[in-house]
């Protein structure tokens, strides 16, 4: 059976099971590509994004520095000051392999996958809430990070609508 959209329907997209706070879920992306900028690292192993306050996970060889977390802080609040804008393309999960990192989908991943780009500097595949502009996710602080077995956890917030 043909995807919907051969046919002329809507995308078909894998059910989505949690409703995140866009400002903080476009920022996580913001960071995600950072840090892959900065340590060649993979995006973050895991993730729990919330209003109030959120929380990555990073594989690393070592901790960063001090002065490594405040050139992050640094480097996102950068990109988020560039109010770029947040866009959503539908393509088929062949085309979008050769654009982004599909490693962590599940198993059973739709044919049709739904790529968020922050303007030029991110591209994910993602089916969760995002701001239409950075200049809606207000600044980003890091709280505090630790480091143990090669995972580095970073707890951060974003101030949008502070």
């Amino acid at each position: 059976m043909p995807e919907p959209e051969a046919t002329g329907g809507a995308p078909v997209l894998n059910a989505h099971n949690k409703e995140e706070y866009a400002p903080a879920h476009t920022a996580e992306h913001i960071l995600n590509a950072t840090m892959v900028r900065m340590f060649g690292c993979p995006r973050s192993r895991n993730a729990h994004v919330e209003r109030k306050k959120s929380k990555c996970d990073y594989l690393l060889p070592q901790c960063p520095t001090e002065e490594q977390v405040e050139e992050i802080e640094r480097r996102v609040n950068e990109v988020i000051s560039r109010n770029l804008d947040v866009t959503i393309e539908f393509m088929s999960l062949e085309k979008a392999a050769s654009i982004v990192d599909l490693s962590k989908l599940p198993e059973d991943v739709s044919q049709t996958l739904r790529i968020v780009r922050v303007g030029d500097y991110d591209a994910c595949a993602c089916i969760g809430n995002h701001v239409k502009n950075t200049s809606e996710v207000g600044s980003f602080r890091i709280i505090s990070h630790d480091y143990e077995n090669g995972r580095w956890r970073l707890r951060w917030k974003v101030t949008a609508g502070e």
